[in-house]
């Protein structure tokens, strides 16, 4: 097994994308595995290493990164030091890191170029993850496959919910701030994310985005996800019925936690890691 870590290239706003590979020696042209994270999350949460392992083992080039604006930095990759970049982030953002991370990917001067079929790429995505992932793999004719994990099912993350009180005192304030409860900070949240989507409505309907989609998507979600509850997963394969539908008896994050100490993950975890490999192997 090897991997590197760490990779710097650069993301939105000049600001840079810490990415992660992993592969097995001896093989190459392997097929590309893109991981993004979900909002307030991080490329390492809970040892995603234990993953990419799994998925390198298998076959797979595993690709995973920090958004460039999700609050980390170069030298703190797993606390979110930098709340003026948490606060300037959106789904343009990140939209435009995910194609920066596919462009690397794709790039013939790679130095890991002998290990990355750029004609096999799928997405997996976590949460935000999954739905920036959905409206990635509609605009970009390089994805082959999509996998989403406990996705959303509209660019609302994490204000989709708030009465319209609490929304216009978001406009008259220009911040709201959204507790993590792991780490108990108040991380801020300017207004322009809110007006990010509203510009941008139209581009950015999730579910109107998968029903274009004409490749193979597998959609995990758990039953007692109770952060996008799993009616969100039955809204989007209602959008795209092709969609296969695989579920476990678990929460957001798959009975997950961070850090995460153990040597193995948690069975919800591992039979969603079991049904995406199977997956992404079929032809």
């Amino acid at each position: 097994m090897r991997h590197e870590k760490n990779i710097q290239i650069t993301g939105a706003a000049g600001k840079k994308i810490i990415l992660d590979i992993f592969f097995e020696d001896g093989v190459s042209r392997r097929p590309v595995v893109i991981y993004s994270h979900g909002f307030n999350g991080f490329k390492d949460w809970a040892n995603t290493d234990l993953i990419a392992t799994r998925f390198a083992e298998q076959g797979f080039t595993f690709i995973k990164f920090n958004f460039s604006h999700n609050g980390t930095t170069t030298s703190e990759l797993e606390t979110f030091a930098d709340l003026k970049a948490f606060s300037e982030n959106n789904y343009t953002k990140e939209l435009y890191d995910l194609a920066a991370v596919i462009d690397w990917c794709a790039e013939p001067l790679n130095k890991f170029a002998e290990q990355i079929e750029s004609g096999k790429i799928s997405l997996v995505g976590h949460s935000m993850g999954g739905g920036i992932s959905i409206l990635q793999a509609a605009r970009d004719e390089r994805i082959t496959k999509l996998v989403c994990w406990a996705s959303i099912a509209e660019c609302k993350t994490p204000w989709g919910t708030w009465p319209a009180e609490k929304i216009n005192e978001w406009k008259i304030n220009g911040v709201a701030y959204y507790i993590n409860t792991r780490t108990a900070q108040h991380l801020p949240m300017l207004y322009q994310l809110y007006e990010d989507y509203q510009n941008n409505a139209g581009k950015y309907d999730i579910k109107a985005a998968i029903a274009r989609l004409r490749i193979p998507i597998l959609l995990c979600h758990g039953l007692k996800d109770s952060s996008v509850p799993f009616e969100k997963a039955l809204e989007l394969q209602g959008a795209q019925p092709a969609a296969t539908l695989f579920t476990v008896d678990s929460d957001h994050v798959f009975d997950r936690k961070h850090p995460w100490t153990e040597p193995n993950l948690p069975g919800p975890m591992e039979a969603i890691v079991r049904e995406t490999i199977e997956f992404l192997n079929e032809r």
